[in-house]
């Protein structure tokens, strides 16, 4: 794993001036030595993202990217010493990163089969929840298949299952949450929110194929 102690120790302002301006006359090699000169900082700023599930390194990467950014649009008018500048570009480029991975981990999830239409079709949260249906029979039957969806959390799931979907779905008008906001909110681990989450979607599921044929 990397440490702040494989990296070097930051230029002074006067030194890090000379590097920006010799960037400002295209100079590639005045740029890598400053992003060379600021990985630790980078290192820094990925401390505070130790408790998502990636790998160190995987982290500097991306927040190298953030850096270089940073080094390619600072401008020295403004007065701002670039670690400043830098900070903001590198703590971007994490968190749009982090969301981005959210966004797929929460849509992987809504596909999650839970049962099957009339008609022995597949169906998951995701045809339940976020349809958009035109037809006025099909938006009947999606109703009919919202009622039982909400009849059969409510028969079938513990007190703890039903919070733990209501807050993951945003069921019951509540806002979704990614399963580390739910532990958080809980005190409870990650794992254990997953598990209850993966049990609680297993009991849906068989309910509404029981109650489907």
């Amino acid at each position: 794993m990397t440490t702040l102690q494989t990296f070097k120790k930051p230029l002074s302002k006067e030194e890090e001036l000379y590097y920006l301006k010799q960037i400002k006359l295209g100079s590639l090699e005045a740029r890598n030595t400053l992003v060379e000169y600021n990985l630790r900082l980078v290192a820094h700023i990925v401390k505070k993202y130790n408790n998502f599930d990636r790998d160190t390194d995987d982290l500097i990467s991306i927040g190298t990217i953030g850096l270089i950014k940073a080094i390619n649009t600072y401008d020295i008018q403004k007065g701002n010493r670039l670690v400043t500048y830098a900070s903001r570009c590198i703590e971007n480029e994490l968190l749009m990163m982090l969301r981005q991975e959210r966004k797929c981990s929460k849509e992987f999830s809504l596909y999650e089969p839970i049962g099957t239409d009339k008609e022995g079709n597949e169906i998951n949260l995701l045809d339940i929840v976020e349809s958009n249906v035109s037809d006025i029979t099909e938006q009947l039957s999606l109703e009919d298949d919202i009622r039982h969806l909400y009849f059969s959390i409510k028969d079938n799931l513990t007190e703890r299952e039903i919070k733990i979907l209501t807050l993951r779905y945003g069921l019951f008008g509540q806002k979704p949450l990614t399963q580390r906001e739910i532990a958080r909110n809980l005190n409870i681990s990650r794992s254990y929110v997953s598990r209850i989450e993966k049990k609680a979607l297993e009991k849906l599921k068989k309910s509404m194929s029981s109650s489907s044929s």
